[in-house]
């Protein structure tokens, strides 16, 4: 009988409870920063322990993950979901942020042309102060 595991790689933990569609993809956003373990970029090959706190940029959205369990192999989707907890700060944020996102969804104004150099510097400055403030 085999032992408890103590330890798993980060990228092969990410791809078996289901937060990654592929292996790769995990190791390529672990790679490409995406992925922090205590507020550090760490690397796929980075052992993950129980109480690890995991924050995950997927999409749009960033979640805040401790680990509650280690597996190697890809399961079903009701056992994934036991083997991490999502904190409470980290859901509601991104439930805010959907809203936000709805909310701005027709905001957005339709030209003829494209923006020209100075007109982009404009819409990015003027966004960066609309989402500072939020």
């Amino acid at each position: 009988m085999s032992s408890p595991l103590t330890a798993v790689r980060a990228d092969k933990w990410l791809w078996s409870v289901r937060l990654f569609k592929t292996r790769s993809l995990a190791k390529a956003a672990i790679e490409s920063g995406k992925v922090l373990v205590a507020g550090q970029r760490i690397k796929p090959s980075r052992d993950l322990h129980i109480n690890d706190e995991l924050k995950v940029t997927l999409g749009y959205d960033d979640r805040i993950i401790i680990v509650r369990g280690l597996i190697e192999k890809r399961v079903g989707a009701p056992i994934a979901l036991d083997q991490y907890e999502e904190t409470e700060a980290s859901i509601k944020a991104r439930e805010k942020a959907a809203e936000l996102r709805k909310a701005h969804r027709g905001a957005d104004i339709l030209s003829e042309h494209r923006p020209t150099k100075k007109q982009r510097r404009q819409i990015h400055r003027f966004k960066r102060i609309d989402t500072a403030e939020g």
